[in-house]
């Protein structure tokens, strides 16, 4: 039985990078003409380990660098003025956009709004905890500071 190079992840058969077992004609006439995987060879199995070596090192050094992120995230304190009346309250709301952008001017780092966790819109002076998801299962928590602009 030859075997082949999974290109991509085949439901019931493997993931991506991986080397199967199949019939010939199933590689022949649908995994190859799909560019679902490739006849196997000791140079093609031997870039597929090197593709797969490489991905993982990428995948290690991005999550590295959204955990320094998410660390000079943490230090950070974020001072938002906005127009309130006497009793604190504020005048519209300080929104994920807004905090995204005070984001940028202290640190420089580019946020998606949308990466910014609000239960609800903060609509108080204060100090408040505001959650920021960095990477897929990276957050931390930001201090950020409502007050009064003059």
């Amino acid at each position: 039985m030859p075997q082949a190079i999974l290109l991509k992840d085949v439901e019931g058969l493997g993931e991506a990078g991986s080397v199967v077992d199949v019939s010939p004609g199933y590689l022949r006439n649908y995994l190859a003409p799909n560019r679902l995987a490739q006849a196997a060879t000791d140079a093609s199995v031997a870039a597929a380990q090197r593709e797969r070596e490489r991905a993982e090192t990428a995948a290690r050094e991005t999550e590295e660098r959204a955990q320094e992120t998410a660390a000079l995230l943490g230090k950070t304190v974020l001072t938002i003025s906005h127009r309130a009346g006497e009793d604190g309250s504020l005048f519209g709301s300080v929104t994920t956009k807004e905090i995204a952008d005070a984001v940028r001017q202290a640190r420089g780092l580019k946020l998606d709004h949308r990466k910014v966790q609000l239960e609800q819109p903060i609509r108080e002076l204060g100090t408040h905890m505001v959650e920021i998801e960095v990477a897929p299962g990276v957050t931390t928590a930001v201090k950020t500071m409502v007050v009064e602009a003059k």
